[in-house]
Order: structure tokens, then C-alpha cells, then sequence
């Protein structure tokens, strides 16, 4: 046992003293310049041996000095040669480079086509399809591919396309991708949501549509207390360029959380963006100071409303406590305000930083959280005067027909239009050094992006995916996006048998919450739980 003690402690510090004996044997070749260089670099390993030994931070280089080194080395480097040498075609890390590779293609206008057939498994459990027709149509033209956002309460509706660009703040983003973003939109007649750090100079800059996203912070509208401002809000959404109004409740990256900027990256800019001072922090609470209520919170959409002068209002939420929602539905019937559209964002949605917690396990994916938002309206009534936009993970024209299918009237992306800017998916946004410049404040990086060039990208991105859309749509036999129905798609569940999504999911009849029979214990429990007065549930029994 000795022995082996004595030969494991000889291996663990082996290269230190290899180190030492070549920097001994070196002293006798240092009037030769190579062997001087090589005795340098002997040197400075020993150093960094010795230091490896007496240092009390890492336990691996505190065992084997100078090789531990490695570890760490290996380890930085591994989320890139995993990228680019060992990961699969289809592992979603969180999008494949299947994904990222139709986003760059579409965006350059190459070619996306594939020779030789599919390389899914179209017989693995989870495959989903599309059914096509017998009498499939002519392919419709992608620009009547639009939807009409404001119902009766709203004096002022929106034309919008039925694919977006989701919300991104300036601060997440730079002044660059800003620019080129919504030059893009303009290019190409969709909108760009602002997000939560309010109109820039750089959203202005080439007139394309925004919807302007107001949050817990009220960035751009708010009084030096942080509270809501009605006189800044209506001065900033009589701008024609402003075209609805969204009330942020959460979002699905870090639904129920607030966030914090801090003071470092409070410039100028950002500041008078956001209308805070300068060089302080900037925190954005997890909850509104302007309701505590659901009947306070819709009859706050009304105010909105007609501090915009009839804009199309709308708020935006991750589901997480499913009567939490209905409550706001309740309080649109009890009060008769009617916002104009929902935005359902799902829990594998993106940011810039969230805990880990938050973005693996809190709230509802997307499908489900849009299919209960898509089944309480109609169980109420509500669904023919509210519109519902989604987004979760969205970057090709199949996934615009499962969420359309499934209930939405419009999709956005974040994500899928940030690949046509150039992200490289290095998930460094958080660190200010973002190497395509997207994601940063840094002046040097972001100027990587020519606006000219990536706005083209973005609004060919936007021109191909309709495109390939209106291609699916014709072959299925429609002529419209809106026609689109849960029978038209399939899932496989085992290696057998399929089933359309409306023998999966379960879809209610117009009204039938408002009855006093419901069949799905969910949808039934749920309602029961939700109450106009509060968010709380009624007689605090959540287990039902």
C-alpha cells in the first residue's frame, strides 16, 4: 500500500517535476536563442507549479500543479467544440443546427431545399406532421397573410402580419441589432415588439411598425418614483409608428421574476430611453404598482386604451397558476373591458440572463399555456373579440402551423430573428460580449453589424418562412393561415399508431365555462378557483 501511495503521489506531481529537470538541464544551453526561449517558458510553468502548490482556491491544481490547468482549459472550450464537432444535427441546445442552418439559409435567400429525403425518424414516438390535401390549392400570396388585432372597444385596429418579431429590449440588444431589426420590418410590413426598455431613438430610426411593451418598470412612461406617468404614456403612443400597446405581466424565460441592470450599464442612452438616471441601478419589480387586482388590472388596459386614443391593448404572460388567468377573464366580464389581444409566451421561451431554476422548471410550455388561454376564451365567449399572439421557440414555417393550428392567430420569434442577424447561439449574452454583436453595449462589437445588410436579412428571413408557409397551407388545401385546424395535424405516440391533435388536445364548446356543467376537471377546478376581486384563489384551495 505504501508503494502505491508513493507511485500516485510520484504521478500527481510528475509534469512539475519534469518542469523542474528541463529547467535545470536548460541553464546549459542559454547562449543558443532557442534554448533560451525554452528555458523562459520552463520557467514561468514552474512558477505557476509552485504557486498551484500553496494556493488554497482550487482543490485539482492544488493535487497535479501545472496539469490541472488543462481541466479548466478543456472546460472552457467545450460548449464550442460541442457545437461545432460533436453535436448532432437535431440535439436542441436550445435550438440544432438543423434549426439555425434554415434560419441563415432563408435569411441569405439560399437555397433550403434537402436531397435524398427526410433524416428524422419519422417513426419515433413524438414525430408530428402535417396532413395534406387531394386537392391541395393554388399557393396563396404570402402578403394577404395578415390578421385584423381590435375588436368593438378599440377605435384604431391593426393590420398585422402573422409572424413578428418578439419582444427584445435596446440594453438586451444593441443600438445595431435595434436598427437593423426594425429597418427589417419595415422592409418587409411585420412589426417589432419594443420590449419591456421602452422606444429608443434606434426603433425610430427607420419607421417600422412597434408594439410598444409597458412593464412593471414603466421604462418610458413613468414618473421619477418609478410609478406610471399617463401624461409621458400618451405622448409617447400617439406616435403614429406605435401601433398596440402590451402590458407585460411576465415573461416565459423567468416568468415571476423581476430583473436588475445594473448601475455599470445604465449609459446615456438607456437611460434617457428608459426615462431613469444615470449610472444607477435600474430594477424592474417582478409585480405592477398600478393594480393589485384583476379588475384593477383590465380597467388599467382601458386607461391605456384611451390614453393611446383607441390603440389595439393587449397584455402578455407566461400561464402559471391556470385560475390566476381566468380571474382576468373574469374581471373582463364583470367589468365589460375587453383588451384586444393576448400574448401567450411559453416557459422555453429566451433572455439575456435568468436563474436556471426559472427557465428549466417554472411555468407552462407554450402549447399548453396557448391551448388553455385559446379554451378559456372560448368557454366564455370571448374568443371571437380577443386575439391571441404566441411565442416559444418559433423559427420555421411548421412551427407557425402547429401554433395556428392549435389556436393562436399570430406568431413571434426572438430567437429565429436574432439568427438572421448572425447569432452564432454562443449563450454569452448575458456577458456584454456577444461576438456578433447583437447582444452587447460594447461600441466596438456591435459595429459588426451593418444595418443595410442584416435588415435585408431580417425581412428575407421574414419573406421565406411566408413563403414556405403559404407552400404548406396550399398543400393542405387552405388559402389562409386562419384556416388552419387541430385536425390538419398529426403527432405520432408510439411506433404504431398516430393521432390528430383534436383527438389529443381537448378543445370546449363557445360558453361552456359559463355553464354550470364542464367536463374537464381542469378547465372546471380552475374556474371555480378564479374569482374577479383577486388573483388569489377562492377559499385559498389550490389542491383542487
Amino acid at each position: 500500500m505504501s508503494a502505491f501511495l508513493k507511485l500516485s503521489l510520484l504521478s500527481r506531481y510528475a509534469f512539475l517535476a519534469g518542469t523542474l529537470a528541463l529547467s535545470l538541464a536548460l541553464v546549459l544551453f542559454l547562449d543558443n536563442a532557442v534554448g533560451r526561449m525554452i528555458f523562459g517558458l520552463s520557467v514561468a510553468l514552474l512558477i505557476v507549479g509552485i504557486y498551484d502548490l500553496v494556493q488554497k482556491r482550487h482543490s485539482i491544481t492544488r493535487n497535479y500543479p501545472i496539469l490541472g490547468h488543462a481541466r479548466f482549459m478543456i472546460e472552457a472550450v467545450r460548449p464550442e467544440l460541442r457545437q461545432y464537432l460533436f453535436e448532432t444535427d437535431f440535439e436542441k441546445l436550445p435550438f440544432s443546427r438543423t434549426q439555425r442552418a434554415l434560419v441563415y439559409a432563408r435569411a441569405k435567400n439560399e437555397p433550403d431545399q434537402r436531397p435524398f429525403g427526410t433524416i428524422l425518424d419519422t417513426y419515433l414516438s413524438g414525430y408530428e406532421f402535417m396532413g395534406h390535401s387531394v386537392r391541395p390549392v393554388p399557393v396563396p400570396d404570402p402578403s394577404s397573410f395578415r390578421v385584423t388585432i381590435g375588436n368593438d372597444q378599440c377605435r384604431q385596429p391593426y393590420s398585422g402580419s402573422v409572424f413578428n418579431i418578439s419582444a427584445m429590449s435596446f440594453g438586451a440588444l444593441s443600438a445595431n441589432a435595434v436598427m437593423a431589426l426594425n429597418k427589417g420590418a419595415k422592409i418587409g410590413g411585420f412589426a417589432q415588439d419594443t420590449g419591456e426598455g421602452s422606444i429608443s431613438p434606434y426603433h425610430r430610426e427607420h419607421g417600422g411598425d412597434l408594439i410598444w411593451q409597458i412593464a412593471s418598470g414603466y421604462f418610458g412612461c413613468r414618473n421619477a418614483d418609478g410609478s406610471f406617468s399617463p401624461e409621458k404614456f400618451a405622448k409617447q403612443a400617439a406616435d403614429d409608428q406605435v401601433k398596440m400597446i402590451e402590458l407585460k405581466l411576465s415573461q416565459g424565460a423567468k416568468p415571476g421574476h423581476g430583473g436588475v441592470l445594473p448601475a455599470h450599464k445604465v449609459s446615456a442612452e438607456i437611460a434617457e430611453t428608459r426615462g431613469i438616471p444615470v449610472g444607477r441601478e435600474c430594477v424592474s419589480p417582478a409585480w405592477h404598482s398600478s393594480f393589485s387586482t384583476p379588475v384593477e388590472m383590465v380597467e388599467f388596459l382601458g386607461k391605456l386604451r384611451e390614453l393611446s386614443g383607441g390603440k389595439p391593448v393587449g397584455f402578455k404572460l407566461a400561464v402559471g397558476q391556470p385560475w390566476e388567468f381566468m380571474s382576468i377573464v373574469k374581471a373582463m366580464l364583470q367589468t365589460g373591458i375587453v383588451p384586444d389581444f393576448v400574448v401567450v409566451d411559453g416557459s422555453e421561451g429566451g433572455t439575456g440572463a435568468a436563474p436556471v431554476e426559472f427557465s428549466d422548471h417554472v411555468g407552462m410550455p407554450m402549447r399548453e399555456a396557448l391551448l388553455f388561454v385559446h379554451n378559456t376564451l372560448v368557454g366564455t365567449g370571448l374568443r371571437d373579440r380577443i386575439r391571441i399572439g404566441v411565442a416559444g421557440k418559433i423559427v420555421s414555417a411548421f412551427d407557425v402551423v402547429c401554433a395556428l393550428a392549435i389556436g393562436a392567430d399570430w406568431v413571434n420569434s426572438a430567437r429565429g430573428f436574432m439568427f438572421a442577424l448572425g447569432c452564432i447561439q454562443s449563450q454569452s449574452c448575458h456577458t456584454n460580449k456577444c461576438p456578433t454583436g447583437i447582444a452587447t453595449q460594447d461600441a466596438l462589437r456591435q459595429r459588426a453589424i451593418v444595418v443595410p445588410d442584416k435588415a435585408e436579412r431580417i425581412a428575407s428571413f421574414h419573406r421565406n418562412t411566408m413563403h414556405a408557409l403559404a407552400d404548406l397551407i396550399s398543400a393542405a388545401g387552405l388559402d389562409h393561415p386562419s384556416a388552419l385546424r387541430p385536425h390538419h395535424l398529426a403527432r405520432r405516440t408510439n411506433t404504431t399508431d398516430f393521432k390528430l391533435f383534436s383527438q389529443l388536445l381537448t378543445y370546449l364548446k363557445p360558453g361552456e365555462l359559463l355553464e354550470s356543467d364542464v367536463a374537464n376537471e381542469l378547465y372546471a377546478s380552475s374556474w371555480k378557483l378564479a374569482q374577479a376581486e383577486s388573483f388569489d384563489a377562492a377559499r385559498g384551495d389550490t389542491a383542487q
